[in-house]
């Protein structure tokens, strides 16, 4: 048998009630020149009977492995792959039949690209469409590649996974993302605008798994920037205070469960080894006491003009006086944390930046996705801004920025702006975006700690 253009793989853990339909997607490809590996790794469902039937095909090649870990799996599969172009299958989705004929297709016409991939549809457990979801074509139409393709269903040149050096087994969780950042800044990709395979939604799959996916994006991204951090420092923590203009003077002096929201903002920062200031700036000398019980030499307070705490000002009117000390040369990166939201996170202030360098943007956003209907009237009534259901590009989504966590260049501020021309976004936790500028949602978040913390006490 000669060797076959494409290898197809189907690495299986406990999905044999999906696995035939697999399976059979690929037997009834119209591009003939493959072959499939199905690998069972440690399931005790009927995975293996399954596979059984297909053992006479000399196409398929069955395998059994102990490897409880899926980036592992992936790498037995491109190590034992025989085709040019490797594509995997997860054993709940399934191809349509001209999935490989058109990727094919695509690599074989470009010789600089180092993968292809294409739209899908969502189904749900029973196999039912309910979504076409697609990707706006990227170097045409998307210039901003800060959305990675999804992990599975893409068809890459073997030779690439050999010189990224494969998949990185310990993360457990967004393969596609890491393999996407080690191809992203020295190879060539393209997307087809055609729904080729079908990508299953349903209650034990990965991709309800929030958490774990969120720590294996912040890790990936973190080790991809770990060499160009030097490029962009300084790199500070700005925490902008006032006296005056919210709900209750000097709220970052407000009581959160027996400490206070500034006190709680610089504990949460000092750990991080990321930043190179850690800048408090209030119009109220009192607040630099707080300051001053923090015995580290990264912390900076600087005293701020009142007129400049005013809420239509501008941080860049503070920041401007700041950079003149820490960063003439406006050469570094800030990111922005406010006391008033004390549920965001470390790693999310420190995605920020991440998110800012990996993309080489003028700003970065902690953002929360919209799921519910969005509408606005226009002269024929209200129109939908972010379907919910059916044709849904990645331009149709609709993002709120929380205001509780961003990143920026400090080159922006001689505009007068934070922000710039080229703005990415990173997801943040919901429960992160609590924002205390009322006395009720002071005391929701007094709840929330309490809760949170007999939580960690349990544990």
């Amino acid at each position: 048998m000669s060797a076959p253009k494409v290898t197809v793989y189907i690495p299986c853990h406990n999905y044999g009630s999906y696995l035939q339909e697999a399976i059979e997607s690929v037997l009834r490809q119209t591009f003939q020149s493959w072959e499939l590996l199905v690998i069972n790794d440690c399931s005790s469902d009927d995975t293996a009977e399954v596979m059984s039937f297909y053992k006479g095909d000399e196409r398929v090649r069955l395998f059994n492995t102990q490897y409880r870990s899926l980036p592992k799996v992936c790498n037995f599969a491109v190590r034992e792959a025989r085709g040019e172009y490797i594509i995997r299958l997860d054993a709940d989705d399934y191809f349509d039949p001209n999935i490989l004929l058109v990727l094919t297709a695509q690599l074989d016409a470009n010789s600089n690209y180092a993968f292809a991939f294409s739209d899908y549809y969502l189904v749900d457990e029973s196999g039912r469409v309910f979504a076409h979801e697609w990707r706006e074509k990227l170097f045409e139409v998307n210039h901003v590649f800060d959305v990675a393709p999804n992990g599975a269903c893409c068809l890459i040149r073997k030779r690439v996974f050999k010189e990224v050096n494969f998949y990185r087994e310990d993360l457990g969780a967004q393969d596609g993302y890491d393999l996407f950042n080690k191809i992203l800044n020295s190879y060539l990709f393209c997307n087809v605008n055609l729904p080729l395979f079908y990508y299953r939604r349903h209650s034990t799959n990965l991709t309800g798994s929030t958490q774990r996916i969120l720590t294996a994006r912040r890790k990936i991204m973190r080790d991809s920037v770990v060499n160009q951090i030097e490029d962009h420092r300084p790199i500070s923590l700005f925490i902008p205070c006032r006296r005056n203009y919210d709900f209750a003077q000097d709220l970052w002096n407000a009581d959160l469960n027996g400490k206070t929201l500034l006190e709680r903002e610089l504990e949460k920062a000092l750990p991080s080894k990321l930043f190179d200031h850690i800048i408090v700036a209030c119009d109220n000398p009192s607040a630099k006491q707080i300051v001053d019980k923090f015995c580290d030499e990264r912390i900076i307070f600087h005293l701020r003009r009142q007129c400049d705490t005013i809420r239509s000002a501008s941080l860049a009117l503070t920041l401007d006086s700041i950079f003149s000390i820490v960063d003439p040369a406006r050469l570094g990166a800030t990111v922005i944390s406010y006391p008033q939201a004390p549920f965001v996170t470390l790693d999310s202030l420190e995605e920020a930046f991440y998110t800012l360098a990996i993309n080489n943007s003028d700003a970065a956003m902690g953002v929360l996705e919209l799921s519910s209907p969005l509408y606005r009237r226009d002269s024929h009534g209200l129109t939908q801004l972010n379907p919910s259901r059916g044709f849904k590009s990645d331009f149709d989504a609709i993002y709120m920025h929380v205001n509780t966590a961003q990143a920026f260049k400090n080159r922006n501020i001689a505009k007068g702006s934070l922000g710039g021309p080229f703005v990415v976004h990173f997801p943040m936790q919901k429960n992160e975006s609590l924002f205390i500028n009322t006395s009720q949602s002071l005391r929701i978040a007094s709840i929330l700690l309490s809760d949170q913390e007999a939580i960690d006490s349990d544990v």
